[in-house]
């Protein structure tokens, strides 16, 4: 990127650095609201419609767990991994999420509005009509991954990363970015919001792919 005669770097985006412990198996039945669990690995286990809003996961791994409507509004994950988790309707509101690895996950309906992200790497799996609206994301990689119609509707986004990842639909409307780095996204799909891209940094394709949008949005009529 040149800008005044100078070549402009784009500052990365610094990934977490999930060191987990030994861990012991976790063998409760369900979970609990406000529960307190540290060093823990949840392996295959089925959490599908419970109750764990609140709680605090330390040095955690969920492992190919069922999430399907389970309620983990502002819980907390810090130095965890969430690896092929699944599930529809997981209910992540107002969440905090730092230094957190989420691998290969296949979810949908995802509701993660009014969560906070620092330090997290989203890398493989598929993720439909993920809800991050007016959330905070700070240092969030995007890698290999397919998002379908994500919303990040008045989000505030600083060093976020889209590498080899296809981003289809993606709402920004009203949304905040500094050093959001697109230029790698392997399809970029931009459904609302496109005038929202200042502080985002996008390549000579992807500017012609959006300049459809980019008329619209400045009511430009093109004409043969």
């Amino acid at each position: 990127m040149v800008r005044n005669g100078q070549k402009q770097t784009v500052k990365a985006a610094r990934r977490p650095e999930v060191r987990l412990p030994g861990l012991r198996a976790w063998e409760d039945a369900e979970l609990e609201p406000d529960g307190d669990y540290d060093g823990l690995e949840f392996l295959d286990a089925g959490l599908a419609g419970q109750d764990g809003r609140g709680s605090l996961f330390v040095d955690c791994a969920l492992r190919r767990c069922a999430l399907d409507e389970t309620v983990l509004a502002k819980a907390r994950f810090l130095d965890s991994v969430l690896d092929g988790v699944r599930g529809v309707g997981t209910n992540l509101a107002g969440a905090s999420l730092r230094d957190v690895e989420l691998l290969d996950a296949r979810l949908g309906g995802v509701q993660l509005h009014g969560s906070v992200l620092e330090r997290v790497l989203v890398r493989g799996g598929k993720i439909d009509y993920l809800n991050l609206r007016m959330a905070q994301l700070k240092d969030v990689v995007f890698e290999g991954c397919v998002l379908v119609e994500p919303d990040f509707g008045g989000a505030v986004l600083e060093r976020v990363e889209f590498r080899d990842c296809v981003v289809r639909g993606a709402d920004f409307s009203g949304a905040r970015m500094t050093e959001v780095d697109l230029r790698e996204a392997s399809e970029l799909g931009i459904a609302r919001g496109v005038d929202a891209l200042a502080g985002a940094v996008i390549s000579p394709a992807q500017l012609f792919d959006l300049a459809p949008a980019l008329a619209a949005q400045l009511g430009l009529r093109v004409v043969p």
